[in-house]
């Protein structure tokens, strides 16, 4: 029995597949990178914005191409798609054999051996039931780094956000859990945890009456062979004094948070029903910078949000230019059904939203390549990722520089370098937003 595994869509949902594929290897179900091969194939889907339903859609019709073979016994959609269309997806796509949503993961196994029996299954337990399952995950992200989920669904409502109908309301994971879970990704070789939530810096207001990612960060510290933690997701409303002390005063903590603020005008971040204005964000930035010397500061923008004039698109590009965020990311408005924005009067045409988003991140390229020029002549820490054995040089990243999205430092050396270890290299030169440098 052979299965082949596909994880779409966000980090949250690369740690779901991975407590499957715990719960899979435990079954004795051997994987296969071949899907020709497979007996059982499992998509975990994305369904947050349209091109990511597209993708999913895509992959599942392709997958189910391999029944026509006679070799493939199974075909099981789970993750956020599932969630969403379950009903649509079973009479448009009937080579499917199961469904699983978001918070029944867990069920995998059942779900399996229904489908095996030559059972069509479906599993959909309450939105709000926080899975308790405590496998050993395989770490599918090369075993240096993983991402460690520590709470479920939001309560933020955001006008043009589908996540609360698709994961519930927020649930933090317990943090003995946690720690227990930290622990075995460190026994495995973990370097790096990367906290990640649909947001983290509410974590443990349902558990414990407080605001609890201060604490969970000091206890997951204390692990013996853990080098950094990456704190991503944090609304900037929720940031407290005492989460900017933890991370100024724990060297393991990255000095790199990531902020998804979604836009500067407060005609717009009301209209998201965001929880900041333009004041309070410009205050948050300088304390954080004040506060915290050598912080990286991400973001995620948001363009072309329904009733967004082309003065709201301006404020928005200055306030750009004013803050210079170390890195930036900006995606063009996606009109989602089933939420608030995606009825509101004043939508933006494609060709509006596509012409704002190139001018974002015009403005922001300059501002990225000047970063990095100015790390020229510093000595950083970098994790190394690999080498090009080409070019004979290592591949890494810097505390500034979370996997997959940020950027890249090439390192020469005439050492031998092994992916997941830590060197210490002198910046000689910026190549647009990556680093070339030197280990010493």
């Amino acid at each position: 029995m052979k299965l082949f595994f596909i994880s779409l869509g966000c980090d949250k949902n690369l740690v779901d597949s991975e407590v499957m594929l715990g719960l899979i290897r435990e079954r004795g179900i051997e994987f296969t990178n071949d899907e020709t091969e497979a007996d059982l194939i499992i998509v975990n889907t994305c369904g947050f914005i349209n091109d990511a339903k597209v993708e999913s859609i895509n992959t599942i019709l392709e997958m189910a191409e391999y029944k026509k073979t006679g070799h493939l016994k199974g075909l099981i959609v789970t993750g956020c798609l599932a969630q969403r269309y379950k009903d649509e997806i079973l009479k448009e796509i009937p080579e499917i054999d199961a469904l699983i949503g978001t918070s029944s993961y867990d069920s995998i196994i059942e779900v399996i051996d229904q489908v095996l029996e030559g059972k069509k299954a479906e599993m959909f337990k309450e939105l709000d039931y926080l899975t308790e399952v405590e496998t050993k995950r395989v770490n599918t992200t090369g075993g240096y780094f993983s991402y460690l989920k520590i709470a479920e669904g939001c309560d933020k409502y955001c006008t043009y956000c589908i996540i609360p109908k698709l994961r519930g309301k927020y649930r933090s994971v317990p943090m003995e859990k946690l720690v227990r879970e930290a622990e075995f990704l460190v026994e495995g070789g973990v370097k790096e945890l990367i906290l990640v939530a649909q947001e983290t810096t509410l974590y443990g207001t349902d558990l414990y009456g407080k605001k609890s990612l201060p604490e969970l960060l000091r206890k997951l510290c204390a692990i013996d062979g853990l080098e950094w933690i990456r704190i991503q997701y944090c609304y900037p409303e929720e940031i407290t004094d005492e989460l900017i002390e933890v991370i100024k005063t724990e060297p393991k903590i990255c000095r790199y948070l990531d902020i998804p603020i979604q836009h500067a005008s407060d005609n717009i971040l009301k209209r998201m029903n965001r929880r900041t204005n333009k004041k309070e964000l410009l205050e948050l930035i300088a304390k954080l910078r004040r506060e915290i010397p050598g912080m990286a500061l991400r973001t995620s923008l948001i363009t072309g949000f329904p009733g967004e004039t082309e003065a709201d698109h301006e404020e928005l590009k200055e306030f750009i230019k004013e803050v210079r965020f170390e890195r930036l990311g900006v995606f063009t408005y996606s009109k989602e059904e089933g939420t608030p924005a995606a009825t509101m009067e004043g939508q933006i045409l494609k060709k509006v939203k596509v012409q704002r988003q190139k001018e974002l991140m015009q403005i922001q390229q300059q501002i990225a390549f000047e970063h990095a020029e100015e790390m020229v002549g510093k000595d950083l820490t970098v994790i190394i990722e690999g080498k090009l054995p080409e070019e004979g040089v290592f591949i890494g990243r810097t505390y500034m520089d979370a996997p997959n999205i940020d950027g890249y430092i090439f390192v020469n050396t005439q050492d031998e370098l092994m992916s997941g270890e830590f060197v210490e290299v002198k910046v000689t030169e910026a190549k647009d937003y990556d680093l070339i440098g030197t280990a010493y």
